[in-house]
C-alpha cells in the first residue's frame, strides 16, 4: 500500500493485481508493471522488499520476461512523464512509516 500511496503523490493511479505480483499502472492504454514486490524465506528468516522503477533503462527488460509475465509491459516514473524525482526517497519513507507505524529506522 505504501507504493500505491507514494505513486499517488505524483498523480499516478496504481493497483495491486491478485493474479500478478507487483504494482501496476495504466500507461498508454496498456497495463504495465511499475514496482516489484518480493519475499524469500531461508533458514527460518524472512526477507522481503520492493523495487520501484524510477528512471531505469527499460530496454533491458526486452531481453527477459519479468516475473514470468509476458502479456504485460514495464514502465517507470520517468517513462510516465514524471520529471521531478528529487524527493522520491522521502515520499516513500513517509508513506512506508504511515503504513507500518511500528517500524523504526
Amino acid at each position: 500500500m505504501c507504493i500505491i500511496k507514494s505513486l499517488m503523490e505524483y498523480n499516478i493511479k496504481s493497483h495491486a493485481d491478485s493474479k500478478n505480483i507487483g504494482i501496476w499502472v495504466k500507461d498508454k492504454n496498456k497495463i504495465k508493471k511499475i514496482a516489484a514486490i518480493g519475499i524469500r524465506v531461508k533458514k527460518w528468516i524472512a526477507y522481503h522488499g520492493f523495487s520501484l522503477n524510477v528512471s531505469n533503462d527499460l530496454t533491458k527488460y526486452k531481453k527477459i520476461i519479468p516475473c514470468g509475465i509476458s502479456n504485460k509491459g514495464i514502465t517507470s516514473l520517468k517513462e510516465m512523464g514524471i520529471k521531478n524525482l528529487n524527493n522520491i526517497d522521502k515520499i516513500i519513507i513517509k508513506k512506508f512509516l504511515n503504513t507500518f507505524p511500528s517500524v523504526h529506522f
